[in-house]
């Protein structure tokens, strides 16, 4: 009888586990779902701006181009002010982790022992190029290229306090001048249609920084 008792524990204990895996993969999956066709959504927004401005652009155009129906579009969004928001929103936050990561990753922090290979920001940009050619064309709103800019300069001038602690800079000049240089290379660059690699991007910007500075690819 024991021997019954003991294999039921165990078979209710095997039913258990395999009950709450198949709930995590069940909330797991609508996961995946939902971010492959907000994906999808988001590219064909930024797609179509090659083709039209943003005002001229329909919903119908956007689930057309995406494959997906109208109602699951209007289950995440209602109206195509709030997609753009939502890519913007992402774009920006993935920019903040980029711009960040070389600070994150010394300490204390000296541009001189930067390597390419730490500055995350260009490979940013280039995993988002279609976000930012359109973004350099004013393509969303006006004055987006601004709004861009000073994204930058509040990421630079929330670093100022603990990165450069000794700089007798003005911060708010300092974050201007690192937001509006940075900036213009991604400018540049997006003009250029990517002609550069993100490696080649970030080694230039270190030999600005700091001259006496070379690198070998």
């Amino acid at each position: 009888m024991k021997a019954v008792f003991v294999a039921l524990a165990t078979l209710l204990r095997y039913m258990y586990t395999n009950d709450e895996k198949g709930r995590e993969k069940m909330t797991e999956k609508p996961d995946r779902r939902i971010r492959k066709t907000k994906a999808a959504f988001a590219k064909a927004l930024l797609t179509l701006l090659d083709e039209k401005p943003f005002k001229k652009i329909t919903v119908t155009d956007i689930v057309t181009y995406a494959d997906v129906n109208r109602g699951t579009f209007y289950k995440h969004y209602q109206e195509k002010e709030d997609l753009l928001d939502e890519v913007i929103a992402d774009v920006l936050a993935d920019l903040e982790v980029a711009y960040r990561n070389p600070y994150e990753k010394m300490t204390p922090f000296s541009v001189k022992r930067m390597t390419p290979a730490m500055v995350k920001i260009f490979d940013h940009v280039y995993a988002h190029k279609l976000f930012y050619k359109q973004a350099i064309d004013d393509k969303f709103r006006p004055g987006f290229q601004n709004q861009l800019c000073d994204a930058i300069k509040r990421i630079a001038l929330r670093d100022f306090a603990t990165v450069l602690k000794q700089s007798n800079a003005n911060p708010e000049l300092h974050a201007s001048y690192q937001a509006h240089a940075i900036f213009g290379l991604i400018v540049y660059w997006a003009q250029s249609d990517f002609e550069y690699t993100p490696v080649y991007m970030s080694e230039q910007l270190l030999q600005i920084v700091h001259p006496d500075t070379s690198f070998t690819t």
